[in-house]
């Protein structure tokens, strides 16, 4: 009876070590709101989980919270689109690689109506310049997100430094939630294609200009510094990092479509 105690007991252990390292199988992956609400984690995770039996689990923020976050050690790993941002990440010593992983582009949503004439720009200069001289209802992001970061920048390449006044609204919100305030504001709106395509309520809003290559949206996977912090999982994150560049996880990227349209466009290199 003794014997069979004893071999039930080391049976249990076994099985709650075995759980143990299991429940430790995971890490935490700071990166942006546009790959979490456009679906992309959902269909390409569980695709990295089979192939490896990690977990990725996901904390979507602007890509300036998610540098934020990792730069305190509190991910295993960064996906974000701000590839100077990224660069300036590795050179400050908080990343040993950074790689390109993929790429969409940003477009400028606005209402069918179209106030501004936007949609007969040449450029997105030219667009940002008419609606800033139309004053017409602008949301932005204002998040130091990736596309809050990109967004500015156009601004300035239209000649405007800081756009304000009453037209110009900074909301401090993720994309979704920016583009259903842009809805019931019937405002102007930069997005990234990605979001815009999955976005569910879109009211009076269209996309009005596209195509201009300042537009491309780039995103990056970095591997953390081991120095900075060496308690993270970064034998887990290294396996991210390279399924990511490899074949499986490009063609996992490029497979993702919603309504039959490629969102992103793997580009690992």
């Amino acid at each position: 009876m003794k014997k069979t105690l004893n071999l039930v007991l080391a049976g249990v252990t076994s099985m709650g070590l075995a759980f143990g390292a299991m429940a430790d199988d995971y890490i935490t992956l700071a990166s942006t709101t546009s790959t979490e609400n456009s679906g992309l984690f959902s269909s390409i995770l569980p695709k990295f989980e089979d192939a490896t039996g990690i977990e990725v689990r996901v904390v979507a923020v602007g890509t300036g919270q998610a540098f934020e976050i990792a730069r305190r050690g509190d991910a295993d790993s960064l996906l974000v689109h701000d590839t100077a941002g990224e660069k300036r990440f590795v050179e400050n010593g908080f990343a040993s690689e950074r790689v390109d992983i993929m790429y969409n582009d940003f477009v400028l949503i606005g209402p069918a109506s179209d106030p501004a004439g936007i949609a007969s720009a040449k450029t997105v200069a030219e667009a940002l310049a008419a609606i800033a001289k139309t004053e017409s209802p602008f949301a932005s992001r204002g998040d130091d997100s990736g596309t809050n970061r990109a967004e500015l920048r156009l601004w300035k390449s239209a000649g405007i430094d800081d756009p304000d006044g009453d037209w110009y609204r900074e909301l401090g919100s993720g994309m979704g939630p920016t583009l259903n305030t842009a809805a019931a504001m019937d405002a102007y709106v930069m997005s990234d294609r990605a979001t815009w395509v999955a976005f569910g309520n879109p009211q009076n809003l269209t996309l009005l200009f596209e195509g201009d290559e300042v537009l491309f949206n780039q995103y990056g996977s970095l591997l953390l510094s081991e120095q900075k912090h060496p308690h993270l999982k970064h034998d887990l994150a290294e396996q991210w990092h390279n399924w990511l560049i490899s074949a499986d996880g490009q063609q996992a990227i490029a497979d993702f479509k919603v309504d039959g349209q490629q969102l992103f466009f793997p580009n690992a290199k």
